[in-house]
């Protein structure tokens, strides 16, 4: 680390007065009586980490001298009325457009139509009607125009970019604009008041370190220490990728750069329609004039060239510091480290200027991708040292001794790369772990194939197509293996039952050399982490090469000259980075490429229909449409709250509640301006069933029912018949005898002759296991009769918790054949006891007939069906009836297939027809860490 060199002659930044030598005589000079900024005006309470807000007991601290706050200025919307037309908007909040309603009508045009379709709706004879007002401007230039003329930030500039002596095929034109200006935007959005973290903190629950967002990590700690007394990080996160925007032949590539800061918790940062990305450059990939072997240096220099210019202030910041407004007003002393930069492995190279066949993260080199070492790591400073030893003997611009130079030292041939005087910047760091390609992607290119090669494809295609269908969980009914491109969503859900679907196909070393590598992703996406999850993690990943030579036995990895016997995989390599990675910068989640990918279609893609497809200055119309969302998206938000009189700061809330949304600016309307939420998009809250549905004893599960059942009045012989559940009237009368005699209560209500309503499903809501605040979206359990689509019915199966013969607590697996709930008939004067008020089930009975110790190629449980015999000696399915809130868990069962599928079986059948399952630890996140963690 370099350490901070003060800089001589500050301003106060509260009164823009005096000259102040050092950080330290500014301080005193606001803790003087003669302060330019009293104590009763400073702010009574700050924000701290939300991480000390939640449900669990947090301890830990935050850094004693950090993020001191040096007067007041204007956030972001604040500034909206320092533009030119303030003065009109003290009289008219939506200036230039009339009133509310033709500002909507505008705002509407211009995001869904293209021009051409505005010309053709303001021309429509329905405007030629003398009693229907017209709207002020009457072409679409007009309309544009004002747009146009909203305030906006950050100005977008265009460069010409030129490398003397070689020459391209188009001109080198730069769209970009001032990172530091967009970072000030993003650091001042009251949008983002409730979502921001200014302190570095480390946090413990139950005395163990747990790793969430990037200021709870060690990194944010070190630089904090090498940083000015009080001074606060914003720490940088940039996002690129370079995309074809057009399919057409000359069609247009670029380097879209995108950029966030680490201070905006990852949640709201993961999403790409709240606004916590925004672009700052349209880096050209243009073709140069010289043989092909230079081509790709040639471009990756004019990257980092364009890169240089673009965050040349952001670097200055991270040296000197700069003071800026945060969303509550309050100025900061604020340094710019880059921590992280989101990105694919072959741009994660150019970045650090190595070689495609080096790893950009440590010393490793291809001989070395496959042998599940942690080499040492690849420093900026090393690299930058190569770089000065090959420049003192050969020209940089000497391209082809230079590039031979390098690569024989493991370098790409860039000589002066973006982050070489970027303090604390270093790309074996900011290079983070990248969930999206390095572990999804890389799940697809390789284990798949693996897979695929040895169960065979109409196998491995059948064991998924049979898999029984759950609400909201992808079903393949088409199998996977005929997907050539797919999405990261894709390669999730294959993920999630891979394992249970080829145990029996394959030896049980090579099941569990694959299931090492899904427990190492999934363990990878936690949203937080602790140092024994960290432990597994770790450990998942040294399993898979101890049990990776049982992939090369079976002659699953081929390449094109054959069978292969190495794994020089450059992102098996990556892998063994992600543990130090989230000690240093937090957990992997916040920096995947998901968003980085979206942002790519959002800001490229869908833009070219919106333009005049002129690839000639297609660049430029990207920059103005977006110029006009953003523009509207602040003036939206600014008349919303200006126009009924709310306050342009949001306020500092203490969350006590549940937390159902993560979309923040839909949280400060809803809060003070409650019947305004319908103007705000994003993602809308989930629905929390906890405040009107049926809870569980312990208040964790909720559930909930249409309030409209499927059958109001069905009786006993009805259900028996519709549903073929031959014993439902001995399971009923067992459990009114059970409940009868353990609550003291009892009824003359018969069930023999009483009336049920029945629902065919319903809705059980858990919080998160990771974070306890949050409530997940709710899990559809599914218990419809059997039909002509479902000869057996569709039903789901579940976790149920209830009272054993021992007088214990006991775990079951079942089958949800049934959801009722008795009825009195109308004009009786009975009621019924408490125990028949709520819904209730009849569930069939699974055994647990295995552990996870039995099989630990699988590591999961086997159950099988549970028989008893009826009263005339019969087998039949052991069923019983329960309380709906004994329920704890939505689970997916997984046939034991064996060496093949049997014949016959559709995933309409697959739970009838088979006897014993694996229970798939793998469904969800949540159900993988509460199958690793709780259920025993």
């Amino acid at each position: 680390m370099i350490p901070y060199i003060p800089q001589i002659g500050r301003l106060c930044p509260n009164c823009k007065l005096g000259d102040y030598p050092s950080i330290e005589a500014l301080i005193s000079h606001f803790n003087s009586p003669s302060t330019c900024w009293p104590f009763d005006a400073r702010p009574q309470t700050l924000p701290i980490p939300s991480v000390f807000n939640g449900r669990i007991p947090v301890t830990g601290t935050c850094y004693p001298q950090s993020g001191y706050v040096y007067g007041v200025g204007k956030n972001m919307l604040d500034k909206l009325e320092d533009d030119q037309y303030a003065y009109r908007r003290k009289i008219n909040p939506y200036y230039p457009f009339h009133d509310e309603g033709e500002w909507e009508l505008g705002k509407f045009l211009v995001e869904n139509l293209t021009q051409t379709q505005i010309t053709k709706f303001l021309k429509l004879r329905w405007f030629d009607s003398p009693d229907r007002a017209k709207p002020s401007f009457t072409t679409k230039d007009c309309l544009l125009d004002w747009m146009d003329s909203l305030p906006s930030f950050a100005p977008w500039k265009v460069s010409k970019i030129e490398f003397k002596g070689y020459k391209t095929v188009r001109p080198v034109e730069l769209v970009w604009r001032d990172a530091l200006e967009v970072v000030k935007q993003l650091f001042s959005d009251p949008t983002f008041a409730n979502h921001m973290t200014f302190h570095p903190h480390v946090a413990n629950v139950e005395n163990k370190r747990e790793y969430g967002d990037y200021m709870s990590a060690d990194m944010a700690w070190k630089i904090q220490d090498h940083l000015p007394l009080g001074a606060t990080q914003v720490p940088i996160i940039l996002g690129s990728d370079k995309t074809p925007v057009t399919r057409l032949t000359g069609g247009i590539e670029m380097h879209p750069v995108f950029v966030t800061i680490g201070n905006i918790d990852s949640e709201v940062r993961s999403k790409a329609t709240l606004r916590a990305w925004r672009c700052i450059a349209y880096i050209p990939v243009v073709k140069f004039r010289v043989h092909p072997d230079y081509q790709s240096i040639l471009q990756a220099r004019l990257w980092h060239k364009c890169m240089d210019l673009v965050c040349a202030n952001l670097k200055a910041a991270a040296k000197d510091g700069c003071f800026m407004p945060d969303p509550s007003r309050y100025i900061r002393h604020v340094f710019t480290p880059l921590v992280a930069h989101v990105c694919d492995l072959p741009e994660a190279t150019m970045i650090a200027a190595v070689s495609k066949n080096s790893s950009p993260l440590t010393m490793a080199t291809q001989a070395d991708f496959g042998d599940g070492i942690l080499h040492p790591p690849h420093t900026g400073k090393h690299t930058l040292q190569l770089i000065v030893e090959i420049s003192r003997t050969v020209d940089p611009w000497d391209l082809d001794k230079f590039q031979k130079a390098a690569k024989a030292i493991n370098l790409s041939g860039v000589h002066m790369p973006h982050w070489r005087d970027w303090m604390f910047a270093c790309p074996s760091v900011f290079l983070a772990g990248e969930v999206l390609h390095t572990c999804h992607k890389f799940f697809a290119d390789h284990p798949l194939k693996w897979i695929k090669e040895i169960v065979g494809h109409y196998e491995l295609d059948t064991r998924f197509m049979v898999q029984h269908k759950r609400v909201g969980t992808r079903h393949f009914t088409k199998g996977i293996t005929h997907v050539n491109q797919m999405t990261g969503c894709e390669h999730r859900g294959i993920q999630r039952t891979i394992v249970a679907s080829i145990a029996g196909a394959v030896p049980p070393r090579f099941v569990r050399a694959i299931r090492a590598l899904v427990e190492f992703f999934y363990l990878a996406q936690n949203p937080v982490h602790s140092p024994q999850s960290l432990q597994s993690m770790v450990q998942a990943l040294s399993d898979f090469h101890s049990f990776k030579d049982a992939i090369v036995q079976a002659e699953a990895r081929k390449g094109k000259k054959g069978i292969k016997e190495d794994f020089f995989i450059p992102k098996l390599e990556l892998l063994q980075s992600f543990d130090g990675t989230i000690k240093k910068l937090g957990t992997l989640m916040q920096f995947s490429a998901d968003v980085t990918e979206r942002l790519l279609i959002t800001h490229c893609k869908d833009l070219f229909p919106r333009t005049s497809r002129q690839i000639k200055d297609f660049t430029e119309q990207c920059v103005q449409i977006l110029n006009r969302q953003e523009s509207m998206e602040m003036f939206g938000l600014y008349t919303l709250l200006t126009s009924r009189g709310a306050s342009l700061v949001n306020a500092i809330h203490a969350e006590d509640e549940d937390i159902t949304t993560t979309n923040p600016a839909l949280s400060w309307v809803s809060r003070v301006l409650p019947d305004e939420v319908r103007s705000i998009h994003g993602p809308r809250p989930v629905r929390n069933h906890f405040l009107k549905g049926i809870l569980s004893e312990d208040a964790l599960t909720a559930f909930q029912l249409n309030v409209a059942p499927d059958y109001k009045s069905l009786s006993p012989s009805e259900i028996r018949r519709k549903y073929a559940v031959l014993d439902f009237d001995r399971a009923l009368a067992n459990f009114i005898c059970r409940s009868s005699v353990s609550s003291g209560e009892h009824s003359r209500w018969d069930p023999k002759y009483g009336c049920f309503q029945v629902w065919h499903k319903f809705r059980l809501q858990l919080h998160s296991a990771f974070q306890p605040r949050v409530i997940m979206p709710s899990r559809v359990v599914q218990a419809y009769p059997p039909s002509d689509d479902f000869p057996l019915g569709n039903c789901d199966t579940v976790l149920i918790d209830a009272m054993g013969t021992n007088g214990k607590m006991t775990s079951y697996i079942a089958q949800v054949r049934l959801i009722f709930q008795p009825i009195v008939r109308r004009g009786s004067n009975l009621e019924l006891p408490s125990y028949l008020s709520d819904p209730l089930l009849y569930v069939q009975f699974f055994r647990f007939i295995s552990s996870p110790d039995d099989r630990p190629e699988l590591a999961m449980w086997t159950v099988e069906r549970a028989y008893t015999q009826d009263e005339n000696g019969n087998r039949c399915r052991e069923g019983a009836v329960v309380r709906v809130t004994d329920v704890t868990h939505a689970v997916e069962l997984i046939p034991v297939y064996g060496e093949a599928v049997a014949n016959g079986v559709s995933s309409a059948t697959c739970l009838e027809h088979y006897e014993r399952f694996f229970l798939n630890s793998f469904a969800d996140k949540e159900s993988y860490h509460t199958f690793s963690t709780e259920f025993v």
